[in-house]
């Protein structure tokens, strides 16, 4: 296996090269890395020292940090290295495996970061970690269970099978998620909270419960990062903000409704066409406001490529409603037949009408309202 040498913040490890000629895939080399998703990882070391100041010391106690799936570990590798979490770094690969040794070797972490090879599903069952990681390539889905056994304080998911989790493949989405999602303009933040139930429901099944602390669509994946407390009725109250969403194809009305086992209306109660359902899925917060300001201000603080970038994602985070779901502006004026104002000035414009709007992370063009559509459009329309 060909190696060179990368540094992503304040670490520099071997990392497989693609074979000559082939395409950027996990099939190009032995073990996989993906430089794209620098971001992620960015992110994930500001977000876990974060919250390990947030846990009480306990002399008798090693907080434990797993990368279950860990391809390259360049993440794992960065947490032992810049963070100093107790780190395993488990994969299924010998190849991987072997790399990653190689590197806590050349890192001379060794009394911070421990290689595995395993199945992840069997490290997960066979231990509890304080922070489990989940980032494979695909879905997290037949992994989640094990996690939801294992995860003691933080559960952190990646999932990059975004065409099943935002409806493009529907059946798919379906089997894993056992939810149905919308592909719609707002597929996105659908995503997201498709895969946020999920986890609610595996959590649920040990008594356990979840916060979102910081939950983002970005490119091609979906990020969450869950604070876990143990408790049935914490699980209880969790799965109050389990729920659907009613929406209108014909005029884009939408109604959140909480409960796996509530009545909705078949029609619209706007325009009385027939709606579409999805769900179940999370009606609740997506992301914690102090939380993502305290990222903002570890990564500033940090050596990371992309913390610039970063930052300004994680701000629109911390600054949206917790308000399922955003609407597009560019499919409002398309219908009304206007083009489209600059967003910040439609934010405005519903504000200054008495309703709740804020920007949001999932889109450019979109916000997020408390404004039913038909204000919506009357509000757009007024705009000169």
């Amino acid at each position: 296996m060909k190696v060179r040498t990368i540094k992503e913040g304040d670490t520099e490890v071997l990392v497989p090269v693609p074979e000559e000629g082939a395409n950027f895939a996990p099939s190009a080399a032995p073990v996989f890395y993906n430089p794209a998703m620098e971001m992620n990882r960015d992110i994930s070391i500001a977000a876990t020292s974060v919250f390990l100041k947030g846990i009480e010391p306990d002399p008798e106690k090693v907080i434990t940090y797993v990368d279950a799936l860990s391809a390259s570990g360049i993440r794992g590798l960065r947490l032992a290295n810049e963070i100093g979490v107790h780190t395993t770094l488990n994969d299924w690969s010998e190849d991987a495996c072997e790399l990653i040794q190689q590197n806590i070797d050349r890192l001379d972490i060794g009394d911070k970061a421990v290689a595995s090879h395993k199945n992840a599903n069997v490290l997960l069952h066979e231990k509890h970690f304080n922070i489990v990681d989940l980032d494979p390539f695909g879905t997290p889905a037949p992994f989640l269970a094990a996690a939801a056994r294992s995860v003691v304080n933080l559960l952190a998911v990646t999932a990059t099978d975004t065409a099943p989790l935002c409806g493009a493949h529907l059946n798919s989405g379906i089997r894993k998620y056992a939810a149905i999602p919308f592909n719609n303009e707002y597929h996105s933040e659908m995503g997201v909270r498709i895969l946020l139930g999920k986890i609610a429901r595996e959590l649920s099944l040990h008594d356990k419960t979840m916060r979102p602390l910081l939950s983002h669509a970005t490119r091609h994946y979906v990020r969450t990062y869950l604070e876990i407390k143990k408790g049935a009725k914490r699980a209880d109250q969790m799965l109050n903000d389990i729920g659907f969403i009613a929406h209108c194809p014909s005029c884009g009305h939408r109604e959140a409704i909480n409960g796996l086992a509530v009545p909705i209306e078949k029609n619209c109660s706007n325009c009385s066409e027939e709606n579409m359902i999805a769900g179940p899925l999370w009606l609740g917060k997506l992301h914690d406001p102090e939380f993502c300001s305290d990222i903002i201000a570890d990564l500033e603080e940090r050596n990371c490529g992309t913390g610039q970038k970063a930052i300004k994602m994680l701000e629109f985070c911390r600054d949206e409603l917790d308000i399922p779901m955003f609407y597009d502006q560019h499919l409002i004026c398309k219908k009304l037949g206007l083009s489209a104002s600059e967003i910040d000035r439609v934010i405005q414009e519903l504000r200054d009408n008495g309703f709740l709007a804020s920007r949001t992370h999932f889109s450019g063009t979109s916000f997020k309202t408390d404004a039913k559509i038909t204000d919506i459009e009357k509000i757009i329309s007024n705009i000169r």
